[in-house]
């Protein structure tokens, strides 16, 4: 996403795309967010004050891991909180800034419009997919392709309208003549 999302915005378009971000899930230990990140010495300040800092090694091409050294963490006391492991390691994305950007739309009015437009459309999508079994594609070529997108699309279309029109209209009770009872 970071990569996409750092496109978007040199392009002067607002990525509305949730980030995906498990660093939350620590096992009731500090997470990522209680560590302090310095950009100008660019080091991670943990809770109890020790910089984590960056190696220069970059993990799987995107990773950029800052490490605390074994001293910090083997006399610390908020050590039980933090880590089970010699020493605390903070991950951070390359495009880390990007990410934050994108985190702090995801509480705008906006987002929340386009995330609930966005579930309508994929659920079209993964409609055609289940039902008219588009997760295959039998036709070869790019031109075949279109043609049976286009084609379940027309159908998914004509089902939706059958059944809006089919929809069963409120109707006004039929006419009812009360007889008058006879004494």
């Amino acid at each position: 996403m970071a990569r996409q999302g750092s496109w978007l915005w040199d392009r002067g378009i607002v990525p509305h795309v949730p980030v995906w971000d498990k660093s939350k899930q620590t096992g009731g230990r500090f997470t990522k967010e209680d560590f302090v990140f310095d950009r100008d010495r660019n080091v991670y300040i943990c809770p109890a004050g020790a910089e984590l800092a960056h190696s220069g090694i970059v993990d799987q091409g995107r990773i950029l891991p800052y490490r605390a050294s074994k001293n910090d963490c083997s006399t610390c006391a908020l050590r039980p909180q933090c880590t089970t492991a010699p020493a605390r390691k903070v991950s951070r994305d390359i495009d880390e800034d990007v990410r934050d950007q994108v985190r702090a739309l995801a509480n705008t009015e906006a987002f929340q419009v386009s995330r609930r437009e966005r579930k309508k459309v994929e659920m079209r999508f993964a409609h055609m997919k289940r039902i008219h079994k588009l997760d295959r594609l039998r036709p070869r070529g790019l031109s075949g392709a279109k043609d049976e997108v286009l084609l379940t699309a027309t159908a998914q279309n004509l089902r939706r309208l059958a059944k809006l029109l089919c929809r069963a209209r409120p109707v006004s009770p039929p006419y009812v003549q009360h007889r008058r009872a006879v004494a």
